[in-house]
C-alpha cells in the first residue's frame, strides 16, 4: 500500500486525470480497479489514518483531532498480517496514534467554539524551486521510497514468506511556510519546472466562489481561519492549483518507483498493490486550501487496487471509504476479519471470480470532522447522488444538502428545497451515529483538554498562547481574546457553535 497525503481523488479518473500526467496511477487504473466514489472518514491526517488502520469510524475510536487518535497498542490490519505469517514493513508517514502534531494544531481544535475569529494559517502561496533537472523536491518522501524499494529487492523478493509493505508519503501536502517562523503551518505549494511540465496548464480551472456573505457559517469560519478571506488574483489561484498538481505528479513518480521494484524482482504478478490517500486538498476551491471540509476536493480520495485476482480496467461506482481497507486487506490475505469493524471488504466488487453475492457493503458512506478550522463537529452522509452535511447538535447550525450529480461544484445548498430528502437522510445518519451526543462529548473533551493544558503551563501560559500560529491576530487584542476563552470555558456545556 502506498498512501499519499492530501491527494484529490478526482485526479485518478477522467476528466480530472487529464489535467496532470500521472502515469503510474494510470497504470493501476488500466491493470486494476478504480473506485470512483471513495471517501475519507475524516478529512484530516491523523483521524483519517486512525480509521484506515483500525477499520472503525472516528466516533468509535474517539479520534477527535490530530492530537487525539488511536492508542499506540491498538491492533491494526498490519499487526494481524504479521501474526498470520506475513513479513511486514511500515515506512514513512504513519500518523495514526495520539500525541503528534504541533501545539498550535491541538489548541486551535480545542478552542474552535471560542467567540473569536483568528487567522491560523499562512496565506497559501506557490514557490518555484530548482530547474528542469530538479526531480527530488520532497527529500524525506524520496528517502522513504528508496528504503521501500530496497526492502522489496533485498528482503521481500528473497523471502519465502508473504510480505506486506506500507509506504506513507507527505506529498502532495503543502510545505511549511518557513518565512512565518517555527510555528507556521503548511501553506506553500512548492515544485520545480520539471514537474510543472507534467501539468496541462490550459486545463487548470479557476474555481467558482460564493461571496463571503453567502457562505455557510462553518465554511466562512474555515475560509477566514485558513487565511483565505483576502483578495486573490486569478493568476495566484491558478498558480497554487498548478503547483499542487505538479506535487501530485511527484508523488505519482514515487508510486512508480515501488511498482518498478516489484516488477523488476518478479513479484508484481502475485502482489496486490493499493494506492490511496488520507484526504484530499481543496487547492482554492470554495475559497479554501487544505482539507477539514466535506466538499469533494477535501473528502474524495483516490482508491486503486491491482492484483492477481483483481479485474483490469474496472471502474467501480459503489460508494466506499477508508474503513473498508481493513477488511479488504485481510480478505486479500485470506484472513478472517473479526471484531467491531465499521467497513466491509470491497474485494467482491473487483474480484475476477465475480462473486457479488458476498458484497455486504452499505449504500452509504460516513465522514466526520471534529478538529481545527471548523467551528462545529461535522457529519457527512453520501447516499446516491446526495451529500448531506449535518453539524453539531443538528439544531444550532443549519445543515447542507448537495446533489453532486448536477452540482459538481457544490455551490447550491438545496436543503430547503428538499425537506423530505433532508428528513430521510438525517434519520439515516442518526441511525448510524448519535451525532448530537458525539458533538457534546467532543465539546466536553475540548474544554477539559484546554483547561488541563493551560494549567500545565503555569506562568508561561500567556506567552505560549500568544505565540501560536494565530499570533498576528491574537496580539491585536490580547485581553478580549483571553476574556473570550474564559467565557467559553465557564459557559454552558451545550454551547456547540459560535
Amino acid at each position: 500500500m502506498v498512501m499519499s497525503d492530501a491527494f484529490d481523488g478526482r485526479l485518478s479518473f477522467d476528466p480530472g486525470s487529464k489535467v496532470v500526467q500521472l502515469p503510474y496511477i494510470n497504470y493501476l487504473r488500466e491493470l486494476g480497479s478504480t473506485f470512483l466514489n471513495s471517501y475519507t472518514n475524516s478529512p484530516i491526517c491523523c483521524p483519517s489514518r486512525a480509521a484506515m488502520w483500525s477499520g472503525q469510524f472516528v466516533h468509535l475510536t474517539q479520534s477527535w483531532n490530530n492530537y487525539k487518535c488511536l492508542n499506540a497498542n491498538s491492533t491494526t490490519w498490519m499487526d494481524l498480517l504479521e501474526r498470520n505469517g506475513y513479513r511486514t514493513k511500515m515506512l514513512g508517514k504513519l500518523d495514526y496514534t495520539s500525541g503528534s502534531h504541533s501545539v498550535s494544531n491541538r489548541v486551535e481544535a480545542w478552542t474552535r467554539n471560542v467567540q473569536f475569529l483568528l487567522r491560523q494559517e499562512g496565506r497559501p502561496v506557490s514557490q518555484l524551486v530548482g530547474n528542469m533537472s530538479t526531480i527530488r523536491i520532497m527529500e524525506d518522501d524520496w528517502k522513504n521510497t528508496d528504503k521501500a524499494t530496497q526492502w522489496i529487492r533485498h528482503t521481500a523478493a528473497l523471502s519465502n514468506e508473504p510480505f506486506a509493505l506500507y509506504l506513507g508519503l507527505n506529498l502532495p501536502h503543502p510545505y511549511k511556510t518557513d518565512s512565518l517562523g517555527p510555528t507556521a503551518g503548511g501553506s506553500t505549494f512548492r515544485s520545480s519546472p520539471y514537474w510543472l511540465t507534467k501539468v496541462s496548464s490550459e486545463l487548470v480551472s479557476i474555481p467558482k466562489w460564493l461571496p463571503m456573505a453567502a457562505m455557510h457559517p462553518v465554511d466562512y469560519y474555515s475560509t477566514f481561519t485558513k487565511n483565505c478571506s483576502s483578495k486573490f488574483t486569478e493568476e495566484e489561484i491558478k498558480s497554487i492549483r498548478t503547483f499542487y498538481y505538479a506535487m501530485c505528479a511527484e508523488a505519482d513518480a514515487m508510486l512508480g518507483q515501488v511498482i518498478a521494484a516489484l516488477r523488476e524482482t518478479g513479484v508484481l504478478d502475485n502482489t496486490a498493490v493499493i494506492f490511496t490517500a488520507d484526504h484530499g486538498e481543496l487547492a482554492m476551491e470554495h475559497r479554501q486550501f487544505y482539507k477539514m471540509s466535506m466538499f469533494e476536493g477535501s473528502s474524495h480520495v483516490p482508491l486503486l487496487i491491482m492484483g492477481p485476482e483483481v479485474k483490469s480496467g474496472l471502474q467501480v461506482q459503489q460508494l466506499v471509504s477508508l474503513v473498508d481497507l481493513y477488511p479488504t486487506v485481510l480478505d486479500i490475505a485470506g484472513i478472517p476479519a473479526v471484531g467491531n469493524l465499521s467497513g466491509h471488504s470491497i474485494l467482491p466488487l473487483i474480484s475476477k471470480s465475480g462473486n457479488l453475492s458476498k458484497n455486504e457493503h452499505t449504500e452509504w458512506v460516513l465522514s466526520e470532522y471534529h478538529g481545527c478550522n471548523a467551528n462545529a463537529s461535522t457529519y457527512m452522509l453520501r447516499v446516491g447522488h446526495w451529500k448531506y452535511i449535518a453539524y453539531a447538535d443538528g439544531l444550532s447550525v443549519p445543515p447542507q444538502l448537495f446533489n453532486v450529480k448536477v452540482d459538481k461544484d457544490e455551490l447550491h445548498n438545496v436543503v430547503l428545497r428538499f425537506p423530505d430528502v433532508q428528513a430521510k437522510l438525517d434519520m439515516l445518519l442518526r441511525s448510524i451515529v448519535d451525532y448530537p451526543k458525539v458533538s457534546s462529548a467532543v465539546h466536553l473533551y475540548n474544554k477539559k483538554s484546554f483547561a488541563a493544558w493551560r494549567d500545565s503551563l503555569g506562568r508561561d501560559y500567556a506567552e505560549v498562547i500568544a505565540n501560536l500560529r494565530w499570533h498576528a491576530d491574537w496580539q491585536k487584542d490580547i485581553l478580549a481574546n483571553e476574556k473570550a476563552i474564559d467565557t467559553w470555558l465557564h459557559g454552558s456545556s451545550r454551547t456547540f457553535y459560535g
